[in-house]
């Protein structure tokens, strides 16, 4: 897979690293005041007609939230550009290279670009009040420039159909089974956020021993952290070694054979943030969307079609779904991410040969 052409490690250059662990830390609180939306707000929004959003959310959760906001707001439009996390920030860093500037609302499921984009200065702060009022200070900048708008777990799974509930592995040790060999998929970290992330965090916790040893299983190797899921439902593997949860819950909601594990060692926590450009071609219409982002409303279509988890404290969970606090997380920490990603990406492409 191609490398991005400007890099997160290139962009940092003469940049001091971050000192807190957390990519909602900061040294100076400068936090714009709550913005509720007003109707000189709808109606600038109108005038603009339109809202462009880069996200690597699942493109039918992404269609669904933004048909809502549409029926909400007649005659302001958005476009969604739905790619993997990694190919949305290498386009904006393309784009905005060029002096292009074209997206007005992103959303990535790699909580590190965030730490790049405020860095350069070309975030627009904003902060909904939604955000303001409701979302835990660990899920929002201090400086108002991004909180996030969905978090969710990277699983194990398997095929029920294939794999008997006593038989399935119940750990990432048990996926070194030889049994397991040519029956697994996983995603990639040079093409997924979730990936990526949870490859830092499984390589902090388990070592790099354990991809060593999870290489030799024969894996199918897929793109994103979606794929996964939809690799077990069709039977094409009978187990996952990653993937979305929500994908997961998903796929288990339309009837597919498949059910989620999660790892005894704990599973990756992921979160995906989202915030708006200074250069952002339709501002006001960027930060309505914004606002409706955070709502009440879109954040419970996310939680019940997308099965993503919400911050929002309005939001209810649907039933049969295991409760967030309760499953076993392992800690992230986005500002390690980010000065390892290429590091990442190079060792796991050498181990898996993709």
């Amino acid at each position: 897979m191609k490398k991005p052409i400007i890099s997160r490690r290139d962009v940092l250059q003469g940049s001091t690293a971050l000192a807190a662990s957390s990519v909602f830390a900061s040294v100076a609180s400068a936090a714009p005041p709550a913005s509720p939306v007003t109707p000189q707000l709808i109606e600038a929004a109108k005038k603009e007609g339109k809202v462009v959003f880069y996200t690597s959310i699942d493109l039918p959760v992404a269609e669904r939230i933004a048909k809502a906001f549409e029926a909400k707001y007649p005659g302001i439009a958005v476009r969604v550009e739905r790619t993997g996390a990694e190919r949305v920030f290498q386009r904006i860093g393309q784009e905005y290279a060029s002096r292009i500037y074209a997206v007005d609302v992103v959303n990535s499921s790699d909580a590190a670009h965030f730490i790049v984009w405020k860095r350069e200065g070309i975030l627009e702060p904003y902060l909904p009040e939604d955000v303001a009022k409701y979302y835990p200070v660990e899920h929002k900048d201090p400086d108002g420039t991004f909180a996030t708008f969905r978090a969710w777990v990277c699983v194990i799974g398997y095929n029920t159909n294939m794999v008997k509930a006593e038989d399935a592995p119940k750990s990432y040790a048990e996926l070194l089974d030889p049994k397991w060999t040519s029956k697994i998929v996983k995603a990639h970290p040079s093409y997924s956020g979730t990936i990526m992330t949870a490859t830092y965090q499984m390589s902090r916790d388990l070592g790099w021993e354990y991809f060593e040893k999870l290489a030799k299983q024969k894996v199918m190797q897929v793109q994103s952290s979606a794929d996964p899921p939809k690799k077990l439902a069709l039977g094409e593997r009978s187990v996952m070694a990653d993937g979305n949860e929500y994908n997961m819950f998903v796929e288990k909601e339309k009837g597919s054979p498949v059910e989620i594990v999660y790892a005894t060692e704990g599973s990756p926590l992921i979160v995906g943030p989202n915030a708006l450009f200074k250069n952002a071609p339709n501002p006001n219409a960027a930060r309505l969307f914004q606002s409706f982002c955070f709502s009440p409303e879109a954040q419970q279509l996310s939680s019940d079609i997308g099965g993503l988890r919400s911050l929002h404290p309005a939001v209810k969970e649907k039933p049969g779904r295991k409760p967030f606090g309760e499953i076993k997380k392992m800690k992230d920490d986005p500002a390690a991410v980010e000065k390892m990603s290429e590091q990442i990406k190079a060792r796991y492409s050498k181990l898996f040969g993709v």
